[in-house]
C-alpha cells in the first residue's frame, strides 16, 4: 500500500518510543521499531517521530536514527513522504519474505524450517566474526564462542568441540559411542532425521515411549534390561515431534534408572534458544557420561552452519576422531558468538520465539474448532493424531498441503499421526482456519476410509 492510500493514524511521540528502546545503536532502535510494528503496536499509517527528534530524545546522533530508518525502509516496514514525514506500511504476513501468500504448496508444513523473515541479520556478526583472532595453534572451538555457549549451558563441560548443523553434530556423537551393529536406545516418538540417521549408520534402534514429560523412567528400566544398549539418546527441550521439554523431576527420575548401568547419553537441544524452557540436562546427576549436542541452526539460520557438543573430555576426543582433521572457520564462529552475547539478537529471538509460539497455537486452537486435538507445547511444529495416515496424506497432497508421515518418528509400529509444521505459517487467522477445515475434511475422510 503507497504512503498517500494509508489511512490517517495520530503521529507517536518520541517520549513513547524512547521508553521501549533498549540498546541505543541504529541496529537497536531499528529492531525495537520492527518489532513494535510487527506485533501491532504501531499500526500502519502511523507517522514516526522525525530523526532530529528521537535522535535529541535518545541523546544520540541523526545519523543513528537515519540508519536505524534505513534499515527499516529496506525491510519494507516504514516509508518517507514529502508531506507526511516517515510512515509505518503494512507489515508482510505471509509466510515468505516476499510478503504474498502463493498457496499452501509454497508453505513448508512437513520439515519445521524456520522462517527467513524471523532470523536475525547477519551483518554485524559477520563484520564481527572477521575481526577474529589468528592463533597459531590448531583449537577446534574459539575462546569467544566457548565463552559465550557456557553462560547457558546446563552442566559443567569438561572439553567442547563444533560440528556443520545439528544433523552433523548428531551424527558424530553417535558415531563416537556406538559402532554398526550396537543397540542404542531411542525415546518414541522421534525426529524422523534422528531415526534416519542412526539406521543409516547400521545401529540398532530400541524405542523407549514417551509421555507429557519425556522419556517414560519405567520404559526405560525395561529396555535396559532386556537389550542392553550401549547408549541412550533423547531430546531435552522443544521434542520432535511432541514438543514437550523434559523437566527436573523426570530428569532425576531418569537419571536414578540410569545411574545403575554405565552407558553413555546423548542429548540433543535442536531447538536451541528459541526453545521456552531453561535447559536441562542428565549431566548434572551423571558426571562424566552425557554428551549434550546444541544447534543454533533454526535461531540463527543455515549460514553459521552451527551446533556445538559438551561433555566429557573421553566422549569429545571420540567425537574429535570421528569428525577427523576438518576444521570449522573461526570467523563464522565468533560471528555465533556475536549473536549469542548481542542485545539486539536477544530482543530479536524472544520475538520470534513468541511469533513461533502464536503461530502453532492459532493452528491448534483452529484444529479444535475442527474437533481435533494436537500436541505442542513448544517448537516448530504439531503431532496430530488420524484414523489413516496415508488416506488422510493424500487427501491433503490433493490440496497441495505436504504434511509429514507420523510412522517415519516411530521405530517401529505406532498409532497412526500427522506432523504439521508450523513455522512458517502465515499469520493470516482466515488462511490457519482454512489450512485447518482441509486438515479436518482430510481427517474425517480417513475415518470414513478405515470404516470401510
Amino acid at each position: 500500500m503507497a504512503i498517500g492510500e494509508l489511512a490517517t493514524t495520530p503521529p507517536i511521540g518520541p517520549g513513547w518510543l524512547v521508553a521501549r528502546i533498549g540498546e541505543r545503536t541504529a541496529r537497536g532502535v531499528a529492531s525495537t521499531v520492527s518489532g513494535l510494528i510487527r506485533d501491532g503496536q504501531v499500526p500502519p499509517g502511523t507517522r514516526l517521530p522525525t530523526v532530529r527528534a528521537l535522535a535529541a530524545e535518545l541523546s544520540v546522533s541523526p545519523t543513528t536514527i537515519a540508519e536505524a530508518w534505513s534499515q527499516l525502509r529496506t525491510a519494507g516496514l516504514i516509508g518517507t513522504g514529502r508531506r507526511r514525514g516517515t510512515v509505518v506500511l503494512e507489515p508482510p504476513v505471509a509466510p515468505a519474505p516476499g510478503g504474498v501468500f502463493s498457496g499452501w504448496s509454497a508453505v513448508d508444513l512437513e520439515h519445521g524450517l524456520p522462517d527467513p523473515v524471523l532470523l536475525p541479520p547477519l551483518e554485524d556478526a559477520v563484520a564481527a566474526g572477521v575481526r577474529t583472532e589468528r592463533p597459531g595453534g590448531h583449537d577446534v572451538l574459539t575462546a569467544r564462542l566457548r565463552s559465550a555457549v557456557r553462560t547457558d549451558w546446563p552442566f559443567p563441560a569438561e572439553a567442547w568441540t563444533i560440528a556443520a548443523g545439528g544433523h552433523d553434530g548428531m551424527l558424530l556423537a553417535c558415531q563416537a559411542v556406538a559402532r554398526p551393529g550396537d543397540t542404542v536406545a531411542l525415546e518414541t516418538p522421534t525426529a524422523p532425521w534422528l531415526l534416519d540417521l542412526l539406521r543409516n549408520s547400521r545401529i540398532h534402534v530400541v524405542g523407549v515411549p514417551c509421555d507429557d514429560d519425556g522419556p517414560q523412567p519405567a520404559a526405560l528400566a525395561a529396555v535396559l534390561a532386556t537389550h542392553r544398549p550401549v547408549a541412550f539418546v533423547y531430546q531435552t527441550r522443544a521434542q520432535i515431534p511432541l514438543g514437550h521439554s523434559v523437566p527436573p523431576q523426570r530428569i532425576a527420575d531418569l537419571a536414578a534408572v540410569l545411574s545403575e548401568e554405565d552407558l553413555a547419553v546423548i542429548e540433543d537441544d535442536d531447538l536451541g534458544p528459541l526453545a521456552t524452557a531453561s535447559p536441562v540436562s542428565l549431566g548434572t546427576h551423571l558426571p562424566g557420561r552425557v554428551l549434550h549436542v546444541r544447534s543454533y541452526c533454526t535461531a540463527f539460520g543455515p549460514e553459521l552452519r552451527s551446533c556445538v557438543l559438551g561433555g566429557p573430555a573421553t566422549l569429545i576426543d571420540q567425537v574429535r576422531r570421528h569428525r577427523g582433521p576438518g576444521w570449522s572457520s573461526r570467523i563464522l564462529q565468533n560471528a555465533q558468538a556475536f549473536l549469542l552475547t548481542d542485545p539486539g539478537t536477544s530482543v530479536l529471538l524472544h520475538r520470534a520465539a513468541r511469533r513461533y509460539a502464536q503461530r502453532r497455537t492459532a493452528l491448534s486452537d483452529a484444529l479444535r474448532e475442527q474437533g481435533i486435538p494436537a500436541s505442542g507445547r513448544d517448537g516448530l511444529g504439531l503431532w496430530i493424531p488420524v484414523a489413516e495416515e496415508s488416506r488422510t496424506l493424500i487427501a491433503l497432497a490433493a490440496k497441495g498441503v505436504s504434511a509429514g508421515e507420523g510412522r517415519r518418528c516411530h521405530p517401529a509400529s505406532g498409532p497412526p499421526h500427522l506432523r504439521v509444521a508450523t513455522g512458517q505459517l502465515p499469520d493470516d487467522p482466515a488462511l490457519v482456519a482454512d489450512l485447518a477445515r482441509m486438515i479436518g475434511r482430510a481427517v474425517h475422510r480417513g475415518r470414513i476410509s478405515s470404516v470401510d
